[in-house]
């Protein structure tokens, strides 16, 4: 049954929409970040008990990030977009944001599959097991991205701890770093001109409220004029990317990242690889130390395509020997 139709960023991207701007209940002097603001937002108000968000770059982690839920961003392909809005045919991804990664496990279930009204998707099993001991699986972590200095890496660090714990093995690898990852980007901006096209030369786009450098309307107009041998090229990279992953792969069954960290958001958004990310700590605002208001922080487990099952498993191993997951944000 369909309880709500939830806001999201206009045209997915970021929190604000014609209407004005969905607002974190962690912390409701700034917005819910995007695209699947509204997901966010009600999974943490404890409004619904889960939602479809949408990703093409990190618009299910993102929020969740925000907003201290857990989001899940199957494999490409194994869940239909059909009905959703299309901003790039090679990069949009949908799936549950909840409470928790057993939660996103159960609605994954209950939406994936083939569907001959898009043409992408497959059917692939999905062995998801709480029985199974993690410390079987194959773990990596991306150690370059670990040891950079970043926001959020005492919560990280703390993290890993808890994982060699719990008896997991992390093996340190490397994702590719040799490619031009900002340039494979062009993917999206020029499918994304193309999928809205008629809004831009119809002037539509005026009518938004975010407007100048950095937005839709302007990525619209200026990936119009992207040369086709470039965009082609940008492919033919991707192309590469996926290759040198699909290598990097075959050494784990889950890899552990900081969530904006080491190029893995935009490397496994470009590649189709799944993640799901999960809060993994509450800072307190640096403006009101003694609000009962916070700033969720979060880490993601990624992995091989189709492994969505080992990557779901290793994330609510974690929450099983936590309790981030079952924080909530403050009534008043």
């Amino acid at each position: 049954m369909l309880i709500a139709k939830l806001s999201l960023g206009a045209l997915a991207w970021g929190d604000v929409w014609f209407g004005g701007k969905t607002k974190n209940p962690w912390n409701i002097e700034e917005g819910s970040s995007g695209s699947s603001a509204g997901p966010g937002a009600a999974v943490a108000a404890g409004l619904v008990g889960f939602a479809i968000g949408s990703e093409t770059l990190g618009s299910i982690v993102s929020p969740s990030t925000r907003n201290g839920v857990t989001g899940y961003r199957p494999t490409y392909g194994l869940v239909s977009r059909h009905g959703a809005m299309t901003l790039s045919w090679s990069m949009d991804k949908l799936g549950p944001m909840a409470r928790s990664a057993l939660d996103c496990a159960l609605v994954f279930e209950a939406i994936r599959g083939a569907d001959t009204r898009d043409l992408v998707t497959v059917n692939a099993p999905f062995p998801f097991s709480l029985e199974k001991d993690v410390s079987a699986l194959s773990v990596g972590y991306v150690q370059k991205a670990f040891e950079s200095d970043y926001s959020g890496k005492t919560r990280d660090s703390a993290t890993l701890d808890i994982l060699r714990n719990m008896g997991v093995e992390l093996i340190p690898i490397e994702l590719p770093d040799d490619l031009p990852i900002d340039a494979m980007l062009t993917t999206l901006g020029v499918e994304a001109a193309a999928a809205f096209d008629t809004l831009t030369l119809s002037n539509g786009v005026d009518q938004m409220v975010r407007q100048g450098e950095g937005t839709w309307p302007h990525e619209f107009r200026v990936n119009r004029f992207v040369p086709a041998v470039e965009f082609l090229q940008a492919s033919r990279c991707r192309w590469l990317l996926m290759q040198r992953m699909n290598t990097v792969m075959q050494q784990v069954d889950v890899f552990v990242s900081p969530s904006f960290g080491g190029r893995t958001l935009a490397i496994t958004n470009l590649t189709g690889h799944p993640c799901v990310t999960v809060p993994n700590g509450f800072d307190a605002l640096e403006s009101d130390t003694d609000s009962p208001r916070r700033r969720p922080r979060s880490i993601t487990f990624a992995g091989p395509l189709y492994a969505d099952a080992d990557v779901l498993r290793l994330a609510s191993a974690f929450q099983s020997v936590t309790d981030f997951h079952l924080r909530r944000p403050p009534i008043n």
